[in-house]
């Protein structure tokens, strides 16, 4: 390692953040302290806190490199023929996140006890949330009702969401990758199927599959 003063603040900082992260991926958030990360980069607590205002600060960073990461592996995803497999695809790539990066992923849902969620991250959590909106609003019979593809794309990502945690964590049963992928293709499909039928009004005829 570099003699302390060859590194400028930046560096110590991305030196933190990659040390924190490597604590999260190898033994988890709750092994994450900021005298483990001074040790890890060689370092003072006292300086990690010339670059970040707090530990709660040095987490919150940490959570949004893997926000950053898994926005970046859904906006990658190709185009698919429909909206349906659209979100289909964008399923599997949280479920594929969630297996392959199991530690950070959980991390992105552990509340920072009194700590307020600052604008920037809440930014990265919109902005990733609208990639997988943009499909749903492709389905809407009528376009000016966008907050009725919002809440569907909440409602569905919920379920997603509970299927990856009880798909990791054994609460039903610990599964693999491929069971937990069927279970989620079941839940979009059904879940679609019924949505778009409660937009359509009491006589009109089903869209075709």
């Amino acid at each position: 390692m570099a003699r302390r003063s060859e590194h400028t603040q930046e560096q110590i900082r991305e030196m933190v953040l990659d040390a924190a992260e490597s604590i999260v991926i190898e033994e988890g958030f709750h092994a994450l302290t900021v005298r483990k990360v001074a040790m890890e980069i060689g370092y003072t607590v006292g300086s990690i806190y010339m670059v970040f205002a707090n530990m709660e600060d040095v987490i919150m960073h940490v959570k949004g490199r893997a926000l950053d990461e898994l926005a970046e592996q859904l906006r990658q995803l190709e185009p698919c023929d429909s909206a349906e497999e659209q979100i289909l695809a964008l399923a599997n790539v949280y479920l594929e996140f969630a297996h392959r990066h199991f530690n950070r992923w959980r991390m992105i849902f552990e509340a920072i006890k009194d700590a307020p969620v600052p604008e920037w991250y809440q930014q990265k959590t919109r902005e990733m949330f609208l990639i997988v909106e943009a499909p749903f609003r492709q389905l809407l019979p009528d376009p000016s009702e966008a907050e009725q593809g919002h809440m569907a794309a909440q409602a569905l990502w919920s379920g997603v969401h509970g299927a990856c945690v009880l798909s990791l964590n054994g609460s039903l049963g610990r599964v693999g990758a491929e069971n937990a992928q069927a279970t989620v293709g079941l839940l979009v499909k059904n879940f679609i199927a019924g949505w778009r039928q409660s937009l359509l009004p009491a006589n009109a005829v089903p869209p075709k599959k």
